[in-house]
């Protein structure tokens, strides 16, 4: 029989590097990095996930970004005026910008970048519109002159100018003239490279068109199986790679060939909850989900301290909800590991164990080879679940074209294993996930309209302190009625070569304009 203790040692088990393909040593003019998921999508307004995102920032432009420390510094824009109400932010962009056909980039097309991304006949949803336009209220852009746009607020929100550092530029003579279809294949850079090919499943290529950028070329290799990167790494072939597994680090970092550079990420990974209707009337255990009772009896039945010791080989703190430290609530603290409580809890419930022991089944989907050791982590959390009675069915996908399209509508479940992109820089920037009930990150469909009246109150609060008490209060509800099972803020392996000089950041953004060859 396979139990928790099982899987646990399982995660940890040595492995074998397979043997490096046919691949040569890039030239010197060539980055290459491995990545574990492949892009879905080229649309600037349909893109949603990280991986995704890191590749199309090297083909679009934005007005700001946001460097590694979190400071919010000009790119293609060089200054803004935000209106006194906060309703509306005005920027001036920078002289001389292009698009990848030569023709000059203003105003208009900075405008048309923000209005195609919420033209509703598109039905985006992506980042811009799914997160970025929830948390802010966007209401329409519009040239004011050649080189000054005005975005435009229905709220106040006081992470807005960040936000709208994440929306790519691009071009309307090109986007005008295309379907949906080929500007996800065919985009046009406004940014420093080019798409040059796109062989799905294998690999990404782009071509640099201007500066800034130390490489001629960038290929995002697409290399599932995370033995197979570090093989890669290894032997030459590839100079960074994402994801290095736990039990590859010691190999890589004797290699003599690479090292791996970890940090703390900011990405938050969670079991969520989906509460849509169709999902509680459609099985017993997508019924059991949607009462609060039952959510918080499931915090108390995982481990977490031991998947991140033995599945992921580091130590961590669970998280207390959806914000990163030290942004949290510090008044919270973690919910124990207590299968004990978790049975009690259940019992209380109205969901004892029946004869077989089990008490309800029910359906947990997660990606294979997206997040660290995911399938395992899947897996293990299953078994915990399986432990105090209810039986899980575990489901590993594949990302890119199975569970992404599935996550955009909403239809994992009725339990989904995610990872979503979080901050340091702001407490309201992590809550954002949750802005609006119809929030397209509100992958949940959670409804607390304890929760969710306390944006307007962050909205009117004149001090920081006013803001912190809403804040804090949110927090509460969260962790009281928790629409996610809460687990980890993952941390990030990766595996440098050590012919490149690259230093990874927090938050999971592989820019790699900086990037050179080690001196």
């Amino acid at each position: 029989m396979m139990t928790v203790r099982h899987l646990l040692m399982a995660g940890t088990a040595a492995f074998i590097l397979p043997l490096a393909s046919a691949y040569a040593a890039p030239p010197a003019d060539t980055l290459v990095v491995g990545i574990s998921a492949d892009a879905s999508t080229f649309d600037p307004a349909a893109i949603s996930s990280r991986d995704n995102s890191n590749i199309a920032k090297h083909i679009f432009g934005t007005l700001y970004e946001i460097t590694p420390e979190g400071d919010i510094v000009p790119q293609m824009a060089e200054s803004y005026v935000e209106a006194e109400d906060g309703l509306s932010y005005t920027y001036t962009l920078k002289p001389d910008l292009s698009c990848e056909d030569g023709e000059a980039l203003t105003a208009e097309d900075v405008a048309y970048s923000f209005n195609r991304a919420g033209d509703p006949e598109n039905a985006f949803t992506g980042n811009t519109p799914g997160f970025v336009y929830s948390s802010i209220g966007f209401d329409g852009a519009e040239a004011i002159s050649e080189n000054e746009v005005k975005i435009n607020l229905t709220k106040k929100n006081p992470v807005s100018f960040g936000l709208i550092a994440e929306v790519f530029i691009h071009c309307k003579d090109s986007y005008e003239t295309m379907s949906l279809e080929d500007a996800a294949a065919n985009p046009v850079a406004s940014g420093s490279y080019r798409l040059a090919s796109w062989d799905r499943g294998s690999q990404v290529v782009l071509e640099k068109i201007k500066d800034p950028g130390n490489f001629e070329t960038i290929v995002w290799r697409i290399i599932p199986e995370a033995s197979t990167r570090s093989a890669e790494l290894i032997a030459g072939n590839v100079d960074i790679i994402t994801n290095v597994a736990p039990d590859q680090l010691d190999a890589v970092n004797n290699s003599g060939t690479a090292e791996v550079k970890s940090v703390q990420g900011t990405r938050r990974i969670y079991v969520g909850f989906n509460m849509r209707e169709d999902f509680a009337t459609g099985s017993e255990g997508g019924a059991a989900i949607q009462e609060t009772d039952v959510r918080v009896a499931l915090q108390y039945a995982v481990d977490v301290e031991a998947i991140c010791s033995q599945l992921l080989n580091f130590a961590c703190t669970r998280a207390t909800g959806l914000v990163n430290p030290p942004n949290a609530n510090a008044s919270l603290e973690p919910y124990p590991y207590d299968p004990d409580k978790a049975e009690e809890l259940l019992d209380a419930a109205g969901y004892p164990r029946g004869e077989d022991g089990t008490r309800f089944e029910i359906t947990f989907q997660a990606p294979r080879g997206r997040y660290l050791n995911d399938a395992n982590v899947a897996l293990a959390i299953g078994q915990y679940l399986d432990d105090i009675g209810v039986k899980t069915n575990v489901e590993l996908m594949e990302w890119a074209s199975v569970y992404v399209p599935m996550l955009s509508k909403h239809d994992m479940g009725p339990m989904f294993f995610l990872g979503s992109g979080g901050g340091t820089w702001s407490a309201l920037y992590d809550m954002a996930d949750l802005s609006a009930v119809d929030a397209g990150t509100n992958y949940t469909e959670w409804q607390n309209p304890d929760w969710f009246s306390g944006w307007a109150e962050i909205a009117a609060a004149t001090t920081e302190e006013e803001r912190r008490a809403v804040i804090d209060r949110m927090l509460e509800v969260f962790y009281n009625d928790p629409p996610w099972l809460m687990l980890y803020f993952q941390p990030d392996f990766y595996g440098v070569s050590n012919r490149v000089a690259f230093e990874p950041r927090r938050d999971e953004k592989v820019y790699l304009f900086d990037t050179t060859l080690a001196q």
